[in-house]
């Protein structure tokens, strides 16, 4: 087995973290990569990255988007990057990075949601979805699969709703309160901090209520005896929604979706609408959806539902219609139609259906099951690993899967020359702001590379 740690066995791996999930999960990794003996480093860009960092090597950047570029390169140089992980491939920052580590030959490992849900991490690396280097060939994966092994035994891990909502408030907090460190920080969703932590409060708050008006739909829905069709929303900020389909928002995909239906679905048909667990409750999207149905003559056959168990609610759908949502694998698996209306990792012939959205509502056709046991198969081999975000038994299993996915990482020969270190020059410093021509940084570590720029 390859060693993480090295590089055709003499160099050591170093490894730089960029922005993470709101959360503790990339102190997480950070601390284990450190016990098994890499070096760790992490660019902190605003406070609440610091919050949830607190281990040596933090680097915080207050500069800009234009000196992004050249601030990183000496950094990777300074420290000899070999690896670079983050979380979302298309913030801003981030998509910088990944140009600019392409051109070095330093490999990017993108961890995302899960292509397939739920208790799954994507860690994949250079991209996922539109970004993914996955071909869309159906024979492909059949003939990949046929040469793997069985997949191993997998079981459901905790997720708690609460847990992420707080984490999220406190990350939020941590980014007010600094902003006047983090001056020219911008952060990727519209929304101002404060506005985004006092709606996931009002989540919190209002949950029972949300759960009750769920049962509610769901129950006139059994009642009626009447099929329906699933359209999961996905986060309205969401740059898998805004850079990998043709919307700009989840709202101008309701009302593309809510008028195809109104036009074309069997007067018999009812579209189930379903909020995103990790909402966070700035936009009444109940109103919205009320809105435009009634809009259509439809508000009779269209139900909105904050909550609920997606994976038993695309069991008995007819059919899921979705951007690129990962609700669509949880679908195929079923055996249910599926229907893309954007750039899904997943959206191949034969698994997805490939008419267009105003035929899918009378004419669904489900995936071949073969063709789909295939994708799932290599899907588990090369980008996904068991675990999850928001519970301590799932983020234990994810830290030990990602060390287990990087020991076989196969790494580029190139290596990135380390600049002398302090012990070398006979400096040793605790915290050190380094200038340059760009911008400034400060590595709290024992002992830093440091040399003049």
């Amino acid at each position: 087995m390859h060693d993480p740690r090295t590089r055709t066995g003499t160099a050591t791996r170093r490894f730089l973290l960029l922005q993470g999930l709101m959360g503790p999960f990339f102190r997480r990794v950070g601390k284990a990569l450190r016990q098994s003996g890499y070096e760790v480093y992490k660019i902190n860009f605003n406070g609440g990255d610091q919050l949830f960092w607190r281990l040596p090597n933090g680097i915080d950047y207050t500069g800009d988007g234009a000196h992004w570029p050249a601030f990183l390169a000496d950094v990777i140089e300074r420290h000899g990057i070999t690896d670079v992980m983050l979380f979302g491939d298309c913030r801003p920052m981030h998509r910088a990075a990944i140009a600019l580590c392409s051109h070095r030959h330093i490999p990017v490992h993108v961890f995302e949601e899960g292509y397939i849900r739920p208790d799954w991490v994507t860690l994949e690396i250079g991209g996922v979805n539109g970004h993914s280097t996955l071909p869309r060939d159906p024979a492909w994966y059949r003939a990949e699969a046929a040469r793997l092994p069985p997949a191993p035994e997998h079981r459901p891990v905790p997720s708690s709703f609460r847990r992420r909502a707080l984490e999220a408030v406190a990350y939020n907090a941590a980014d007010i309160l600094s902003r006047w460190y983090f001056r020219k920080w911008k952060d990727y969703r519209p929304w101002h901090p404060w506005a985004e932590g006092m709606g996931w409060l009002k989540r919190l708050r209002n949950r029972k209520t949300a759960e009750s008006m769920t049962q509610a739909a769901m129950d006139a829905i059994a009642d009626s005896g009447r099929p329906y069709m699933i359209f999961p929303l996905q986060l309205d900020a969401d740059a898998q929604v805004r850079l990998h389909s043709s919307f700009a928002g989840m709202e101008p995909a309701i009302r593309y979706v809510i008028s195809s239906f109104a036009s074309h679905a069997p007067a018999e048909t009812v579209l189930l609408i379903k909020e995103h667990p990790l909402d966070n409750g700035l936009r009444d999207w109940r109103s919205l959806i009320g809105d435009i149905a009634r809009e259509h003559g439809v508000a009779d056959r269209v139900y909105y539902i904050e909550t609920g168990d997606i994976a038993l609610l695309v069991q008995r759908a007819q059919g899921v219609v979705t951007i690129n949502s990962t609700t669509g694998t949880l679908a195929l698996a079923s055996g249910i139609p599926v229907l893309t209306l954007g750039e899904a990792v997943y959206d191949i012939p034969e698994i997805t259906d490939q008419v267009d959205l105003d035929t899918f509502w009378s004419k669904p056709t489900p995936p071949d099951k073969a063709t789909y046991d295939a994708f799932r198969r290599v899907l588990i081999d090369r980008c996904l690993i068991a675990g999850g975000f928001f519970s301590e038994e799932g983020q234990n299993q994810l830290v030990a899967g990602v060390l287990k996915r990087l020991s076989k990482t196969v790494l580029p020969e190139r290596i990135i020359p380390v600049r002398k270190k302090a012990a070398d020059t006979g400096r040793a410093l605790s915290s050190v702001r380094v200038p340059t021509k760009q911008a400034s940084y400060i590595v709290q570590s024992s002992v830093v590379t440091h040399d003049k720029v």
